[in-house]
């Protein structure tokens, strides 16, 4: 089995009674009856407590044989009794009669008393420790916990969560007991159990970590099945704000970012209930496929989403990029300098963005009258480039510096200051590039 180890060291705690007294006692008419009712009640509960378990067996068994309406603590502490015996003889045929005993004393509980719901779990319990290798009785695990989630809607021991997905699995695995959809709401309804009692305050860890290994093993959830199986129920049903959840963090997790239902979700996800991630998410898909004009509002959404400084330095950056692709250079670099003003470490990219936006300028700002103040454009990019610690760009930005001769012809000096026009608009200090 590949997920062999998966529930290794997992603890269960199942509250198992040991029960001495209860009320509503059905002795027998005859009194001869009577008599050896009560004492074999007392002799079994002495070797239960005395955990002579075996030997407990012997009373009790007649007890349920004889007078099985006699009260219930019989079948309470016949669970205990039954699965000590099997604990404490060698025998594997005597062992398997005893474990099944343990089933058959629940069932006889569920046919006499309405208060299944206080104990399903633990014959589920049971069934998992019995049963769980033999592959002809793992549907009976599987059948006790289908009826615990049945009568209580849901596992009051989260830790179970666990051990019942690994039923499932092992179950799957050996009979092919299960199609996929079958599978993945089996698994969807034990993760909303987790999800229920971490809200509220339970360490579940531990069983989380062990369902997610066992939906890998099972191979349940990858690209196809959340665009073929999730997308066209999304699809018929958008206004289904958990489903769009699911297929959103199911194709985030297992990197199925470029599918068609993953895009459905995300616009659901970040129309109905925003966040910083759906926003700037949505914004990067529309950058990718070059559709800056709706990328800039879905930006500025994630830019009042955005609470750490980080996040605000890079939808400006983002921004500004957009911005810059659409031709609106002089945003893009208002843009750019305030996420350098805003986050210290997007400053080199700021920079060199703003020196790129420069450098592709010269054919729409030059004017063709002096040489040396269309390339002096040239000198405001080197500037940029050398904030952003650029060598490679300042080396490109210098080669179309201005000449001494081109200066000396047009009666200008280097140190001379001169303000670059167009977009641009800053004062640089002439140089040459020899």
């Amino acid at each position: 089995m590949k997920a062999k180890s998966v529930l290794a060291g997992l603890l269960f705690f199942v509250t198992v009674g040991m029960v001495q007294a209860q009320q509503g006692w059905n002795w027998p008419s005859d009194a001869a009856m009577e008599a050896k009712a009560r004492e074999l009640n007392a002799a079994y509960v002495d070797y239960m407590k005395s955990e002579q378990f075996v030997e407990a067996t012997k009373g009790l068994n007649w007890l349920l044989v004889n007078v099985p309406d006699l009260n219930e603590s019989i079948y309470i502490n016949g669970a205990t009794v039954y699965n000590g015996a099997s604990t404490q003889v060698t025998d594997e045929a005597q062992k398997r009669v005893y474990q099944d005993s343990v089933m058959t004393i629940y069932d006889l509980r569920r046919e006499k008393f309405n208060n299944e719901g206080s104990w399903i779990e633990n014959k589920a319990y049971y069934a998992y420790q019995y049963y769980l290798n033999d592959r002809t009785r793992l549907v009976d695990i599987v059948n006790a916990f289908d009826r615990a989630m049945e009568v209580n809607g849901k596992l009051n021991t989260p830790g179970l969560t666990a051990a019942f997905f690994n039923a499932v699995y092992r179950h799957n695995a050996y009979n092919k007991a299960f199609t996929k959809d079958e599978l993945m709401a089996r698994y969807e309804a034990l993760s909303s159990i987790l999800n229920e009692a971490e809200a509220n305050g339970t360490d579940v860890s531990v069983p989380r970590s062990s369902l997610e290994q066992l939906v890998v093993v099972m191979e349940l959830i990858d690209c196809d099945f959340i665009e073929n199986n999730l997308g066209p129920k999304l699809a018929a049903n958008p206004s289904d704000m958990d489903l769009a959840n699911k297929v959103f963090q199911y194709a985030v997790q297992y990197k199925c970012t470029n599918t068609a239902a993953f895009n459905q979700a995300l616009d659901i996800v970040d129309e109905m209930n925003p966040s910083f991630a759906t926003a700037q998410v949505r914004a990067m898909k529309m950058i990718q496929a070059r559709d800056y004009e709706k990328a800039i509002p879905i930006l500025e959404k994630a830019l009042n989403l955005a609470e750490k400084s980080e996040q605000k330095a890079e939808i400006l950056f983002d921004m500004a990029k957009a911005k810059g692709q659409l031709g609106n250079k002089s945003a893009a670099r208002a843009h750019a300098l305030e996420a350098a003003r805003t986050d210290e470490s997007k400053a080199k990219d700021a920079y060199n963005l703003v020196a790129q936006l420069i450098m592709g300028s010269f054919n729409d700002c030059r004017k063709n009258v002096s040489r040396a103040e269309d390339q002096a454009l040239f000198i405001a990019a080197y500037n940029y480039y050398q904030r952003a610690g650029n060598s490679e760009g300042m080396r490109d930005a210098k080669a179309r510096f201005p000449s001494k001769e081109e200066l000396f012809t047009e009666g200008k000096q280097a140190g001379q200051t001169i303000t670059v026009g167009c977009w641009v608009g800053e004062t640089v200090t002439l140089a040459t590039r020899d």
